[in-house]
Formats: C-alpha cells, structure tokens, sequence
C-alpha cells in the first residue's frame, strides 16, 4: 500500500516492507556494504533488536509505530554532512505535518517530540571509504504512531501521534511522505545546509532553556544559547564559560522533564 502513494518516484523500485527484522539499520549497513543503491528503504512492522543513540534499547512493537531506514551516498568528506541528522529531522517533521495536520518539535539532537514528549527518533551512521568521502550513509527513523500506553519506564516521557491527534494514523501514507521528503532532502543536503539548518533553529525546543549535560556520571548544569550550522549546540555553563557541544559527546536532559 505504500507503493500506491509513491507513483513514479525515483526511489520507488528499491523499497522492501518486512513484518519483522532484527532491526531496519542493521540490515541496511550489511545492504550497503554490498553495494545497495542509492534510495534503498527498508520499513519494518515490528523490531527485535532495535536501538538508538549510545546503544540504548529502542521500543519496537508491531502494529503501532514506523521503523524505516533510508540509505544514500554523498561522496562527500564526512565534515560536509555533520549536519546530516538534523536535516533528517527537519525531513521528519515536514512528513508528520503533511500527513497528520501538526508540527513535532525537536529535540537535540535526534528527537522528535510534541509537548514534552517523544513522538520519535533518528539514528544516522555513516561509512567512509579509502578515499576519505562517505560511501554511505544510513538514516534509521522510528515514529510513535498508535501506541496509548507505554512501559512503566517511558510513562510521562513517551507519546504517540494518535495520541496527539485523537484520531488513527495512516502509517502507510505517512511512510511515503517519509521517502519523499528525505529523498528531497538528499538532493539538497549540500546546497540547503543553512536553509535546513534555519528550520532546524525554528522547530528546536531547547534552544533558551536551562539543561543538564550528562556525561557518564558526570551532569552539569547549562542554558542553550543556539545551534550552529554542523549540528553542534552552543550553552553557557552555570560558571559563564560558552562552550560548543558535539551530539556524541553527552546527553541532554530538561531541568524537570526528557525536555
């Protein structure tokens, strides 16, 4: 059925619909290294092993949510597309509009929330070649869909979309403004960087607010000042000190909440 909202797209022929798989990354890596195309999606129902940022479990039910990768290959040196993951981000939130009649915001770096909650994910990993260019890049999307309850540990940080709307989600329809908007976003990553970036600013739900910065046991205390054009935040510390931040290095908490 996503097929039937996809007539004569460019990425049309390369998508594969699973009801189950281990994880839609993890196969799609091994796809890349053979050699898969350019626009390679996979979508699965369900997930038995999916993750997201540092290893962390990513929740994956049949059923109620989207798990979708896409891959591309920029040749690019990787410090081209460091902004790659907010690109997606944007991508996300301008398919969620289009299909479901609302605007998540989002959370740095890979979030996708509405209120104080998250609607969904992003988790990107790139392969460099011996040329020093990316050969491809993997961007894995998990979306809350129809999901009303949550496990005890996700209560009053998770949410989904019909949840949100009070009304059922097309997941068919909204997997293929999905391969749309991404697929316009491949073609504009380099071009558009700051144009992507701007609407990333626009739609980030942390910049001006007080955080914690969580490094391992470490946790301090920041307000956010801005995002620069890489994808990096800028906070000032409780001592003053402007400091940049790169998405690898920490995770974000809100003062009293995931935001």
């Amino acid at each position: 059925e996503i097929l039937t909202h996809l007539p004569g797209h460019p990425w049309r022929s390369h998508l594969r619909v699973f009801e189950e798989v281990e994880s839609t990354n993890t196969l799609l890596k091994a796809m890349g290294r053979e050699g898969a195309p350019e626009g390679t999606v996979l979508i699965a129902d369900r997930q038995t092993g999916g993750r997201g940022r540092l290893g962390r479990t990513f929740l994956s039910p049949g059923g109620t949510g989207i798990y979708f990768s896409a891959l591309i290959r920029p040749n690019v040196p990787p410090n081209q597309i460091m902004h790659l993951t907010c690109a997606v981000a944007v991508a996300m939130c301008d398919a969620v509009e289009e299909t479901c009649g609302l605007r998540p915001g989002i959370r740095w770096t890979n979030g996708l929330v509405f209120g104080k909650r998250k609607l969904g994910g992003i988790l990107t990993a790139l392969c460099v070649g011996a040329a020093g260019t990316v050969d491809w890049a993997i961007v894995g999307i998990g979306i809350n869909c129809a999901a009303t309850a949550f496990p005890k540990e996700l209560e009053g940080i998770a949410t989904s979309l019909a949840s949100v709307t009070e009304v059922p989600v097309d997941r068919y329809a909204l997997c293929a403004e999905l391969v749309r908007q991404l697929e316009y976003m491949n073609r504009d990553l380099q071009q558009k960087q700051r144009d992507y970036m701007a609407f990333y600013r626009q739609n980030c739900v942390v910049i001006g607010k007080n955080v914690h910065l969580i490094r391992g046991d470490e946790i301090r205390s920041a307000t956010v000042l801005d995002v620069d054009d890489q994808g990096a935040l800028t906070v000032r510390l409780q001592d003053g000190q402007i400091t940049t931040i790169n998405s690898g290095e920490v995770s974000l908490r809100g003062e009293n909440n995931y935001v």
